[in-house]
């Protein structure tokens, strides 16, 4: 991975590699921004970049002054003392991402094995960190950490990491990748140089869609309007079997049996929905805010502002004139509310039935 394999983002890569060149780097720099916008890619396009002035060339991800950090779970056949490290998991680790930096957490849990399991950064990494960052670079240059997702490091590591970063050996560089930044201690955040990185020029994602995936312009301008700056939404959406197609049977369903006030195939429809992981219920709630905003949106038939599928605008055709100014926030808010009580592990059952009963008073709301 290098800096010309990410997908736009020319002005980061610009600064970044300014930056190597002038020996202006920052021993330990966080890289923010949206899914998709290409955070991993540029943290290793960065370490290959510095890593590739020695000796010994970096081969795909694989160099021994290279490293990684990552959430873990913890497996059912471990003690209940053990504490997880990246290295129990770095084949599925690796062979993630010999299939490219864009990836979500999601894939990232379901190479793992994990089932409802919470992912976390354990003290067990913070002491294999060390070990590792303290000993003497193998080629004589430089050693990089690439740190996915610091913001789940329990309290205990991330006070060890804090240590590591405020009394780094030379010439050793930690990059973060980090998507919620502020769920990371202050006492971090303040050590190191963030870089927040925007949504991908859509012009940008059409280009790389036309040259690695071979769409003509016209399917390309349209998914790359509704990926909106985020590749793995691009991609996605490329996929005909999709976890989006499936959303939208939900959507479809929930909303013409909520019209209806159809009781007995409202609970049905809740009780299949509750059978998804908390993890996919989570998406599917951002999904349908994103096709009640975008059918709100299609109420002022200016299409600048649609970024639906040719089979989701289809449906908007009927559909969208129930979602109106009278009851489009009141959608907003309980889908927004399902989510936080999903994340907080609430009752899936009572969560996805108590949407069907209001969404059955919202329709009918002008």
């Amino acid at each position: 991975m290098t800096f010309q394999d990410i997908i736009g983002q020319h002005e980061m890569k610009k600064r970044l590699s300014a930056l190597a060149d002038a020996g202006r780097l920052p021993h330990a720099l966080m890289l923010c921004g949206p899914d998709g916008c290409g955070k991993m890619a540029m943290a290793i396009a960065l370490a290959t970049y510095l890593l590739d002035k020695g000796t010994y060339k970096v081969r795909g991800i694989q160099h021994p002054d290279l490293h990684f950090t990552f959430p873990t779970i913890k497996l059912k056949k471990w003690n209940s003392e053990y504490k997880p490290v990246s290295e129990d998991f770095i084949q599925q680790w690796e062979e993630m991402l010999q299939n490219g930096p864009y990836f979500t957490l999601a894939e990232w849990m379901e190479r793992m094995g994990a089932e409802n399991q919470q992912s976390l950064i354990t003290v067990g990494e913070a002491d294999s960190l060390i070990k590792r960052m303290m000993m003497r670079s193998n080629q004589g240059g430089w050693k990089v950490c690439i740190m996915w997702l610091p913001e789940r490091m329990n309290l205990e590591c991330a006070n060890k990491i804090l240590k590591l970063i405020e009394e780094p050996a030379p010439q050793t560089l930690f990059i973060m990748v980090c998507r919620e930044p502020e769920k990371l201690l202050d006492t971090i955040r303040s050590r190191v140089q963030r870089y927040d990185m925007k949504r991908i020029d859509n012009e940008d994602v059409m280009l790389a869609l036309m040259e690695r995936r071979g769409l003509n312009g016209d399917d390309a301008s349209r998914v790359a309007r509704i990926a909106n700056g985020n590749w793995l939404a691009a991609v996605e959406e490329l996929n005909a079997g999709n976890e989006n197609h499936l959303f939208f049977d939900y959507y479809i369903t929930l909303m013409r049996k909520a019209y209806t006030k159809d009781l007995r195939e409202l609970k049905r429809w809740s009780e299949s929905v509750s059978t998804l992981g908390r993890e996919q219920q989570k998406r599917l709630l951002a999904y349908f805010l994103r096709m009640t905003r975008e059918a709100f949106m299609y109420n002022f038939h200016i299409r600048e502002l649609s970024y639906m599928t040719s089979e989701e605008e289809e449906f908007c055709k009927k559909f969208a004139r129930f979602v109106n100014e009278g009851n489009v926030l009141g959608f907003q808010d309980l889908f927004q509310k399902a989510q936080r009580d999903i994340g907080q592990n609430a009752n899936a059952k009572i969560v996805f039935f108590d949407i069907t009963m209001q969404v059955a008073v919202l329709l009918h709301t002008t």
